[in-house]
């Protein structure tokens, strides 16, 4: 049995997308694709619509998950605080 270490290969940069504003704000979500425009995510009964507001940051292979901002715009019904 070889002591030697391996590199594993877990294939292309990873992407998130971190969000601003709305009930989502400071949470991240993974990001397949770093050059879309907008998010919508679920939010309980509705859901919430994110547009790109930065570039990427962090883009070399060596220095963590790409990141994207996305800042709230709009969700498809009203958001009420909830009773709990």
């Amino acid at each position: 049995m070889s002591t030697m270490s391996r590199t594993r290969d877990y294939g292309e940069h990873m992407a998130i997308a971190r969000l601003h504003d709305g009930p989502l704000d400071g949470q991240i979500l993974p990001l397949e694709d770093i050059e879309q425009d907008s998010l919508i995510a679920p939010y309980g009964a509705t859901q919430v619509i994110y547009r790109r507001g930065s570039a990427a940051a962090n883009t070399g292979a060596s220095d963590g998950p790409t990141e994207v901002g996305f800042w709230f715009v709009e969700s498809s019904d009203d958001i009420s605080p909830s009773d709990d």
